[in-house]
This record gives C-alpha cells, structure tokens and sequence, in this order.
C-alpha cells in the first residue's frame, strides 16, 4: 500500500507553506534521511526529509506552489514492487521530518604524533562480515514493521490487557502524535484513554504522577525530550524519589516517552541527548533502544514496571523498518544488553540510533581483518556492564560510542567500570566516541562535524587495534 508523504508542520503554529523545491522526481528511490524537499513559511525556510524508504510514486503538488495546508498530501512513496495507486487509494500516512541529512566526515589520522605502544595484532584477510542478530526466538514469524508502528502496538497491546494504562500529551490523540506514533489509538481507545494536553510540560507531567500514585498507569509522551526540561522537578523529584521516599508504601508506574537526542537543523536547544542525565538518577530506569522489536519489547516492559520509567526514542529512526517477532506478547527484560554481532578483534558499545553507526563500522572494519563485537546496551539504567566485561575479556579492546556529550556520558561510565573490574584483559585504552564537547550548531555543516560518524568510529577501532592508522 502506498504512503501518503503530507505536508509537514514545521512549527506549532503554522497552517501552510510554500513547496519550494522539489529535490526528488517521480521514479526515485528514497532512503530514511533523504531529503525530498524545501518548504518556506513566513519564518524560515526548512529542508523536509524522507522517514520511510520506497520509491517516489506521484509528486502531487507543483514545485512552488504556495498555501500548501498542513497534512495535505503532496507525493505518495510506493512499496517495493508496488505501482503507482491515486491518492484515494492510499490510506496509510507517515510524517515528515524537517532534517537534513548528515554524511559523516572523513577520517583523520592522530595529530599528536603518539602512538599506541601495546602488542599489534596480526593483520589478516578480509574478514566475512557477520549478520546483526536479532532477539527474536528461533522459529517464530516475522513481520516487517517500523519502529514508530511498534511503538503504537505495544501500547496498544498493553492499553488493551490493562485498562489502567492510558496515554497522555501534546497532539497524541487527535492529531496522532507530533511524530504518528500514536496513530489510530483514539479511534480504538477514545477520548477518556488517550488525552490531549495543552502545552504545558510541568502540568501534565504533574497530572500523570499524580494518576501513578492513584494507582493508574500512565505513558506521557513528551513531543521531544527537550521539553521535558520544563517537567524536570516532577520527574526527578516526584516520580523517581517517591517509592524510596515512602518505603514502597507509594508506587509510581509510568512511563515518560518520547523522541530523544540530536534531529537534524533544529538548533542547540532541540538538539540534546538526555540519556546520560536521567541514567544518573536512583528511581528511574532508563531505556533507550534502536531496533523495533527491542522498541515494542522493552515498552511493553516499562508500562508493567511499578517503577517510573524513561523511554528514550529516537526521531530520525521512528521510520526504519526491522523485524519484529508476531507473538502474541512479545517482552523483553528491562537492564540486559545484547551482542548483536560477534567479534574477536575490539568491542563497539553503543545506544540508540548510534547502533546504526557501529553496524556500518563494523562492515568496513570487517573489510580490512578486523572483526568487531557489536553490543546494543538498550538500556542506560540499570546498565548491563556484565556484558561489556564478558566482551572485552574476548576482544581485550573497546569503543563506546553515543551522541551525548562525553563528559560525565555514558561511556565515561562504562570506561571506568571495565577498567575497574576488566583491567588486566586490555591491551589498549578504552576509547570513547561522543558527540562534540559543544552547543550544537545550527548550521549544517558544522552540525555535522558535531556529531560521532561512521568514519570516526572506524578510526577509532583501528587505532586501538594498530600502531597508527594507515
């Protein structure tokens, strides 16, 4: 079935825009990323990219044309395999984002003229790269689905097994969702169960831990992670302390959601990953997976957890598709990383959308002899370290890499604790990747020099592997 690409909303308040540009054409394959086109409004003018992948059916507005309504359809995005369909034919609708796409920068040998004076390993042929393995029983079917889609269907599946879980934000209901993740669910739930809030974070926030200690179970989405900022003290001070403060007398299951970290072009107050913030909060859990069977299976989780849980998306990946297992209640354990491919040479550590980087690393590392371990931590707090150690005990070297800022990050955390406990099986530094130690900038091409690139991964693997890079 083909995708209606609409009109994106580039503000809260805007109505309409301009189509100024087109930047595809009727025919073109389209990654998760791509940019499609340049839409003006009365404020600024803003690149709109692709979320899902497929091929550009019909360009159904004009580049150019002026008053474009919000929502409106202007293109539709076909299947594999798929033909061209009329819009009245296609029902199923994904947002747009208003990102750039990024393209990592190329790598730089080390400039301080040190070099790493451990044993060098013996270079070897290309190595056969490995598959990234899912956490999906063996056995069971498969459905491709995104990771905004799996996220709509844990809570459904948990709004339908328990009627005291109800979702709670800006736009969830009747718009679906800032981002459509929680398309449909007012149809099925109606307006008692999936409630519009009015803009004000430190209200409905209050308002959902107040219902947690009611006894009710509510998912507050916040529309990004940066506005969270202004619900700091219910979080934190409320939610996450309660339980400890009363002796377990006062529960407090919620879950607080949303997208989570750097987009793309939306300045330094937009563009923050929190992970390393509230992992370093007692009381919280904190969660923040990458593949969509890991987003439905942890979710799912964290609304059965008595305690208050932060899910950490990503908006960049809510449409990527991956597999997901068609089980009839599909959980995963809160607190257990996974090695989604094995290696024997250095261990890449990451979260988030950052897993996709050390995927790619590992394909071009593999290229050269070096066979990578890839573990996907998915969850910030409690942090599977275990696992980490179990890993580096095998490739006796390490690379964490995430999109926070490295100082006080979650790899500085696990760093110290592999060195603590794991010191004697390395045999060079453990190496962290972070984003830049800086704002993020506006401007495309410093935003993406703030940000951790494949490229730097891959020179960060090869430098605790060899002498110096080649």
């Amino acid at each position: 079935m083909s995708i209606e690409i609409l009109m994106p909303a580039l503000s809260p308040t805007m109505e309409e825009g301009k189509l100024a540009k087109w930047l595809v054409k009727e025919g073109d394959v389209v990654h998760s990323g791509d940019i499609l086109a340049e839409i003006e409004t009365d404020k600024a003018t803003m690149e709109f990219e692709a979320v899902d992948e497929g091929r550009i059916g019909k360009l159904l507005v004009e580049e150019g044309a002026e008053g474009v309504k919000v929502n409106q359809p202007i293109a539709t995005l076909l299947a594999e395999g798929e033909t061209q369909s009329s819009p009245a034919e296609s029902s199923k609708k994904a947002p747009q984002l208003t990102e750039a796409r990024r393209e990592p920068p190329t790598a730089k040998p080390r400039q301080d003229g040190r070099e790493n004076e451990l044993p060098v390993p013996p270079k070897r042929p290309a190595a056969t790269p490995a598959s990234v393995e899912m956490e999906i029983p063996e056995g069971v079917e498969t459905v491709s689905m995104t990771v905004r889609e799996a996220l709509r269907d844990a809570m459904a599946e948990e709004m339908r097994r328990d009627k005291t879980v109800f979702l709670m934000g800006e736009e969830v209901a009747q718009y679906q969702g800032a981002y459509k993740v929680s398309q449909g669910l007012l149809d099925e739930f109606g307006p008692g169960r999936v409630i519009d809030t009015p803009i004000t974070e430190h209200g409905f926030a209050g308002l959902g831990v107040g219902a947690a200690f009611a006894g009710l179970k509510p998912i507050v989405e916040f529309m990004t992670w940066n506005f969270a900022m202004q619900a700091i003290d219910q979080i934190i001070n409320s939610a996450a302390k309660t339980r400890y403060m009363s002796g377990g007398q006062m529960e407090c299951a919620i879950v607080f959601r949303g997208p989570n970290g750097p987009a793309a072009r939306v300045g330094a107050q937009h563009s923050q990953d929190y992970g390393a913030w509230y992992a370093q909060v007692p009381g919280l859990k904190v969660i923040a997976p990458y593949f969509a069977a890991d987003a439905k299976g942890l979710l799912k989780a964290a609304i059965r957890d008595p305690n208050p849980v932060i899910f950490l998306e990503n908006e960049i990946a809510y449409g990527r598709s991956f597999p997901v297992p068609k089980l009839e209640d599909f959980v995963l354990p809160i607190g257990k990383a996974r090695v989604i491919r094995p290696g024997r040479d250095v261990t890449l550590v990451a979260h988030s959308i950052s897993v996709s980087l050390i995927i790619d690393a590992a394909q071009k590392l593999a290229e050269e002899g070096i066979e990578a371990e890839l573990i996907d931590l998915r969850t910030l707090r409690p942090l599977d370290v275990d696992t980490v150690i179990t890993s580096v005990q095998k490739t006796n070297r390490l690379v964490t890499v995430e999109q926070g800022w490295p100082i006080g990050s979650i790899g500085s955390e696990i760093a110290s604790q592999v060195v603590e406990k794991a010191f004697d099986y390395l045999d060079a530094p453990p190496t962290r990747i972070a984003g830049k130690d800086v704002p993020m900038p506006y401007a495309a091409n410093l935003e993406k020099l703030a940000l951790p690139s494949v490229a730097e991964v891959v020179a960060a693997a090869k430098a605790v592997c060899y002498r110096e890079l080649e």
